[in-house]
Parts: C-alpha cells; structure tokens; sequence
C-alpha cells in the first residue's frame, strides 16, 4: 500500500517542487492551499496525479473534513504566511495562519493518526542576528525579530507538546532563504525571483540597506529549492526526527545577488538604494553541519542562477 501524503501549501513556490518529486517516487499525495499565493500552474507536472483540495488552514471545520476524508499518514506542512514585512504590519494576521492554522492542521493529523510530520520553518529569520562571520547551529537559542520568526518559533513548540502527549513524531526544516523556479516574482519576499523579473523587463531594482542606504545590503544564505526537495526526501525516507538547518552555510549581500542574477542575464541593472526594512536581518547565515553526514551535494550559486533564470526567461509575464 502507497503512503499517503498531504502536502499544505502545495500549490506554492517550494511546495509545488516537493509534490512533484513525492509524484515521482510513488507517493500518493493530496494538495491543501488557499490559493492565494500558490498557483494551479505550479502544478502543471503533477496536477492530474494529486488529489487538490482548495481550503484554508485557517478554516479548522474544513481541515478535519480534508483529513478524515483523504486520511494521510504523512503530512508536509509548508503552507505559511511567509512575508516579514506582512507580518510586521499585520502580526494578527501572521499569528493566525502561522500558529492558528497550523495548529488546526496538528490537530487533524492526530485526529486521523499521521505517524509523520514535516515542518517547513525558517532558519532565516528565528536566530535572529548572526555575528559577522559566524553561522548559525540548530542549538543556538531562537531570537525572533519579526512576528513571522516568533510565531515559526512557537510552533516548533507546538510539535514537541503534541509528540509528548501525542506521540506525534515529526522533523522541523529551518530553512535558508529559498530561491529557484516558480518563487513569485511580485510578493514581497524572494529578492532573486523579484530581481530576475524586474530586469528581465528592464525595470529598476530596489536594494534596501543592511544599515545605511546605499550599502551592499544585507547578508542571506540562498539555498536552492531543488536541495530543499532532496533534503525533504532523505527526511521522509528515513523518517529522521529533530531539527535541521537547509543551508549552505555561507552568505551573500543583496548586491552579491543582484550581480549574479545581472551577470546571467548580461543586463546593466538600474539600482534604488533604499534604507533598511522594518524586521529584516541584516546577517542570517545558517551552518548545515548536521545534514552533511546527509546530504554534500548543494548547488552552487552561480549554478542555482542560472537555472533559474533560464525558468524565469521561459515563464516570465
């Protein structure tokens, strides 16, 4: 018998890249978005062979309705208010999706017995500043700056309750900042899809500061979604549990990016210096000491670009 798996937020940018590659090894998968920043088309490889229920997470009647009727043995929660900016200006709204929806999403899945969970969290965001030159290890304690990371960081605690009195097991994916094929290129996260697009089009680009305008901005770690998937797959293959950082362990500035994206696209970029955004870091580099024994084969930068930008020539609006 195939094992079941729900994926939340599967329409989504990561989501729709996890689906597919569950399709292809054999799994029986259902999708459960709102679709208000997935997209069907995002499932175009994969769409005639998952089961897609629209809903929202947030929807706790509808969510118990999804899991009794499909009853899934694995769930792969990604679905999220993703925006720190979003979550700056609307905390209620971040906390509602984040913690509420994803605590209707925990109780459904003890209700039908998951044996499995997977949580898509962010590495980027709940350490809070990481020193210059240093990466961050799973044990540091989480320091959010945004009502995005804290509420990413308060449901990590809901998983340990629910396998203590539950016995729910599940693995938490603190993931870098994620970029690749199909990342929207209009919200307001994602700075190598919004770039890509904007000088695709020959349309100016913004760099907010890491702490004055007109710096090089600030320091991320960009790991690619295809390592994100081979990552997701050696956790539900092994059904490892814990905490793990997807990184690459090292950062680039905004303009490190913005070079490389310009470099592919041999395209001269007109630049907006701006100052820094309310809740942003400005150096989130994550060490991935604990999935080397895992996994060694990340895509390099320049590489990660370059495919993506070929997707973006191809898709682009």
């Amino acid at each position: 018998m195939k094992k079941r798996v729900l994926v939340t937020g599967g329409a989504g940018f990561i989501g729709s890249h996890i689906v597919d590659d569950l399709v292809k090894r054999g799994y029986e998968v259902a999708v459960l978005d709102n679709f208000s920043t997935g997209r069907l088309e995002n499932l175009s490889e994969s769409a005639n062979k998952v089961e897609i229920f629209k809903a929202d997470i947030t929807d706790r009647e509808r969510v118990f309705e999804i899991f009794e009727s499909w009853k899934p043995s694995i769930v792969s929660h990604q679905a999220a208010q993703a925006s720190v900016k979003i979550s700056m200006e609307r905390p209620d709204l971040d906390a509602m999706v984040n913690v509420v929806g994803g605590v209707n999403v925990l109780d459904a899945a003890v209700a039908v017995g998951v044996s499995y969970f997977i949580f898509a969290s962010t590495g980027g965001a709940i350490y809070g500043e990481v020193p210059e030159g240093q990466a961050a290890t799973e044990e540091w304690i989480p320091q959010p700056k945004s009502p995005y990371a804290a509420a990413k960081a308060s449901f990590e605690l809901y998983l340990k309750v629910y396998r203590a009195q539950f016995g729910l097991p599940f693995v938490v994916l603190r993931y870098a900042n994620v970029y690749g094929p199909r990342q929207d290129p209009f919200g307001e996260a994602g700075v190598v899809a919004i770039f890509t697009e904007r000088l695709i089009h020959g349309k100016a680009v913004t760099v907010f500061a890491r702490r004055h305008r007109g710096d090089t901005g600030c320091v991320r770690d960009y790991v690619f979604v295809d390592d994100v998937v081979t990552v997701h797959n050696i956790m539900l293959s092994e059904k490892r549990e814990g905490v793990f950082n997807v990184s690459t362990g090292t950062g680039k500035t905004t303009m490190e990016v913005l070079e490389t994206i310009a470099s592919s696209l041999n395209r001269r970029p007109q630049i907006h210096f701006d100052n820094p955004r309310a809740g942003d870091l400005e150096v989130s580099v994550l060490d991935n000491s604990a999935l080397k024994t895992l996994f060694s084969s990340w895509t390099d930068f320049p590489t990660g670009i370059q495919k993506t930008v070929k997707w973006f020539l191809a898709h682009s609006r």
